[in-house]
């Protein structure tokens, strides 16, 4: 069985294959935009090209595995895709090969999970063995690296030379086809002598023509590195169906969905946040406070039921430093104790790792020492602490190596807290100057957004009590803040000048504001310098504070200080004294019904051919296609081989879900395909050929009887008999849990807000596109300054795990605000603009709601803020009364 996903994963496959449904009926141009609200650039003309954003540690490789299937069934068409598969370099395509090989490894497992043993994976020099039977019958993977085919004169690379041994790829092509691919010219002859001028004109029988002649799906991994021109007309010359790109760090980039860390590390995927320490005495130093770390973790490691065993990450000086790799190996054993078999050096030209499992329990290293960028793929997420004893300001490649540090062991979260935290030990005088290093690293070359760069280093918080008592005192940390101009601070007050240093810089200045500094001392210092800022400098002087706000403020959030959000309590369903959570599922347990039960119809499925191309019209959108060879021409007459039953056994494996057992699903399947050819008279070999389209009406279809099954059951004796459980467990309550928060896009206004319980606030817009402040974060500041405020959380919509929510009839209502009161009431918070307040679903909502505060005598409340009442009320006195 294939790994499972991490819902973010799930997202981004899942908006994937919307875009390229859409784009079937709209073009590439419209589906994007339609999805993003983002410009298309149509840099393969005609063909579509998308990008997925997945920071490092993120498993791009294995979400590209999984798009494969999802893209050929949903624009491709087929069941036997050809893909191409480019790296960046030799390294990583050896390793991307060997793991698509490997029927153990999940790469390989997400194919199978689709086409089973159907499934060949190749390189360039090996395509030439692949069968021309194979071709149409099997998902055939060739990796490659770019470098092969990127070439301005075509004759110059083998990819475009003339093979005999593809000769039979190229047999019998009708004449629509050969007009496309690249033929044999004078220069193909100097290049290649053994042909002769009898072969001019001819089909090349080459790879590039190969892929030409079966429009692979093209994934490009690493595609930062693939944006020049010569890369796009390469690409044109393979004639792809789609090209998928997937990089931490777009560059122009059609960026279709984007990942944020913080869904990483929700998803348990990486180690956040970096706790950085900074050494301004030395690498000696440096190397000695990152041992102890290291160490210290170790016996926090014994602690937990999976066996880790923490490594130590040191970045060497290069050959002509103080600290190279054979210094530091010699100062490891010599001044710190350290065996020599616990040290390994990994440098291009010592690779002290090779052969060695770094997760092995008989494995004894625990100090890896290097110098650049381990070498490509270097895996091994017991790495937890990065030494860099280059400066900071000159580090080559610190970025990458901290990647390798992030990683999470077993992709799963430690139960001891200090092994779900990444260290970093930096050579650097000033630990805010080496955080905003740092974090510009992150930024540039790691994927991470300015916003998750400053949640993701944590220096030193500098608690002031011991965590035993369980209480410790919020401390504003040290704040950098670079400009393009240097303040002039001759004329601020005392106590402003006495809270801030200015250090000049080659582009300007940087302001480093101290640590402890409160509130009042921080604005002061912002409206100074941003009223003083040169004309044309003052709006990046106020985003820069924006930003320093944003991060104050996420340091003093209550998460970082030991604190708990009280349990929110969900509603349930009795059954015999077991209360189960009232989701889709239980629902749908609990009404007995059968998908017999409705009619057995696909309205708005329609198919229409003529002699060159068909058409698919699935609700009211129309889908056009073009045949591709003269075998498909002339349809409807030709008897398929394919029976009816057969039909019914391919959608059962396309329609299949939880809840539906496979006798009921064959049943229906059944009787709608003998709807379809006896009823609606479609011939059975349209609905073959059409079978793509035909299981993605079939599936629509299920759902939308199962949506009407729950709307039955929520209409009737259901809704009355859901309640809040009367005895609280774990199983029945909702928990905001600590550094669990997956935010993608954070707040970043000018009202500091004291209480959110987490250090982001998500998806919050201070003001709307025409400058007004927006009525949500009117809502959202009347909860902060109520005084029997405790804590309140910006609920994140469509996150099942870690957001709460309630059922509806439909899918599930995640309130905007939950807040917890100082006496321990919690509130629900919906906010509904004046268009919204009176719909369908806002009624509905206001019900479920209701249920929720019932038996809960006050300690349950709930409220549906408006801009004005109905008494005339604003959002503040809505706020205040349901409070008071």
């Amino acid at each position: 069985m294939a790994l499972t996903l991490k819902k973010y994963q799930d997202d981004a496959l899942n908006a994937l294959q919307s875009f390229f449904v859409d784009c079937l009926s709209r073009g590439a141009k419209a589906a994007f935009e339609a999805a993003t609200s983002l410009p298309y650039h149509d840099r393969l003309v005609g063909v579509p090209s998308v990008c997925l954003r997945v920071p490092t540690g993120g498993g791009k490789t294995l979400i590209a595995a999984h798009s494969i299937g999802k893209v050929a069934e949903a624009y491709a068409n087929t069941d036997a895709p050809v893909v191409l598969w480019l790296v960046p370099s030799d390294m990583i395509r050896q390793q991307t090969i060997k793991a698509l090989a490997d029927v153990a490894h999940p790469y390989r497992q997400a194919l199978a999970e689709k086409y089973g043993d159907r499934v060949k994976v190749c390189d360039l020099d090996n395509l030439q063995t692949v069968n021309r039977h194979d071709v149409g019958r099997s998902c055939i993977v060739i990796v490659t690296t770019i470098q092969a085919f990127r070439i301005s004169k075509t004759e110059k690379r083998n990819v475009y030379a003339f093979f005999e041994e593809l000769s039979p790829h190229f047999a019998n092509l009708p004449a629509h086809l050969e007009a496309g691919l690249e033929k044999v010219t004078e220069q193909t002859l100097a290049e290649q002598p053994y042909l002769t001028q009898a072969d001019l004109g001819r089909v090349k029988h080459s790879l590039a023509n190969w892929f030409a002649l079966h429009n692979p799906i093209v994934i490009v991994d690493e595609a930062q590195n693939t944006r020049s021109k010569l890369s796009f007309e390469t690409f044109a010359r393979l004639k792809p169906a789609c090209l998928i790109e997937l990089t931490a760090t777009p560059r122009d980039n059609n960026v279709l969905y984007s990942v944020s860390a913080a869904e990483l590390k929700t998803a348990q995927m990486i180690k956040l946040p970096v706790v950085l320490t900074e050494h301004p005495d030395g690498w000696q130093a440096c190397l000695r406070d990152a041992l102890l770390q290291r160490k210290k973790l170790e016996l926090e490691a014994q602690q937990e039921v999976e066996y880790i065993r923490p490594i130590l990450l040191v970045q060497a000086q290069p050959k002509g430093g103080e600290a190279t790799t054979d210094v530091v190996r010699a100062h490891l054993i010599a001044h710190e104790h350290i065996s020599e078999a616990e040290i390994a050096i990994a440098t291009g030209a010592v690779k002290e790792l090779e052969g060695i499992n770094l997760f092995a329990r008989d494995c004894q290293i625990r100090v890896v020492i290097t110098v650049e960028a381990l070498k490509e793929g270097w895996d091994c997420s017991f790495a937890y602490v990065l030494a860099s004893l280059q400066s900071m300001q000159s580090a080559i490649d610190v970025e990458q190596l901290l990647g390798r540090v992030l990683r999470m062991p077993y992709a799963k979260s430690r139960q001891r807290e200090d092994l779900n935290k990444a260290y970093a030990h930096v050579i650097a005088d000033n630990v805010a100057q080496a955080a905003a290093n740092l974090k510009d690293r992150m930024v540039e070359n790691m994927g991470f957004n300015k916003w998750e760069a400053d949640l993701a280093v944590q220096p030193d918080l500098g608690l002031d009590a011991p965590i035993q008592t369980g209480y410790v005192t919020p401390t504003a940390p040290a704040l950098t803040i670079a400009l393009s101009h240097v303040p002039d601070i001759t004329f601020y007050a005392p106590e402003v000048r006495q809270a801030i240093a200015i250090y000049e810089t080659s582009q300007g200045a940087t302001v480093v504001i101290a640590k402890g500094t409160d509130h009042d001392t921080f604005k002061q210092i912002e409206a100074s310098i941003v009223t003083n800022a040169p004309t044309k400098q003052q709006a990046t002087t106020q985003l820069a504070f924006d930003d320093a706000r944003a991060s104050r403020q996420a340091s003093l959030a209550p998460e970082n200080w030991l604190q708990q959000f009280a349990l929110v309590p969900q509603l349930c369903l009795d059954f015999d004294g077991d209360w189960q959570l009232v989701d889709k599922e239980t629902i749908e347990d609990a009404y007995d019904w059968n998908l017999l039960d409705f009619e057995v119809q696909l309205a708005n499925f329609n198919i229409t051919e003529t002699a060159h191309s068909f058409e698919i019209d699935m609700k009211g959108e129309s889908v056009s296609y073009k045949h591709i060879d003269a075998a498909q021409l002339a349809f409807d007459h030709i008897t398929t081989a394919t029976t009816e039953n057969e039909l019914v056994e391919w959608l059962d494996k396309k329609a299949r879900r939880t809840g539906l057992t496979q006798a009921q699903l064959r049943a229906y399947l059944l009787k709608l395909v003998a709807h379809l050819v006896h009823d609606k008279k479609f011939s059975l070999t349209a609905l073959v050929r059409a079978q793509f389209q035909l299981a993605r009406a079939v599936n629509a279809e299920i759902n939308r009887i199962f949506e009407l099954a729950r709307k039955q059951a929520f209409q009737g004796e259901l809704f009355n008999k859901m309640s809040v459980a009367p005895i609280a467990t774990a199983f029945n309550q909702f928990e905001f849990k600590t550094g669990v928060y997956p935010v993608r896009k954070p707040y970043r206004g000018s009202y500091e807000f004291a209480k959110h319980f987490y250090t982001a606030i998500d998806d919050l817009k201070e003001k709307t596109s025409t400058g007004k402040v927006s009525e949500e974060f009117e809502c959202a500041q009347a909860i902060d300054l109520n005084p029997n405020v405790k804590y309140w959380v910006r609920n994140i919509p469509q996150q099942r795990l870690t957001s709460f929510w309630l059922p509806t009839s439909s899918d599930y209502f995640y309130p905007d605000f939950i807040v917890e009161l100082n006496d321990g009431t919690i509130a629900l918070i919906e906010y509904k603009g004046e268009p919204y307040k009176t719909n369908d679903d806002s009624r509905e909502k206001n019900l479920v709601g209701e249920l929720w505060t019932k038996g809960g005598e006050g300690k349950r409340l709930y409220l549906m803020a408006v801009s004005k009442d109905d008494c005339g009320r604003s959002v503040l006195q809505q706020v205040n009364e349901l409070f008071s």
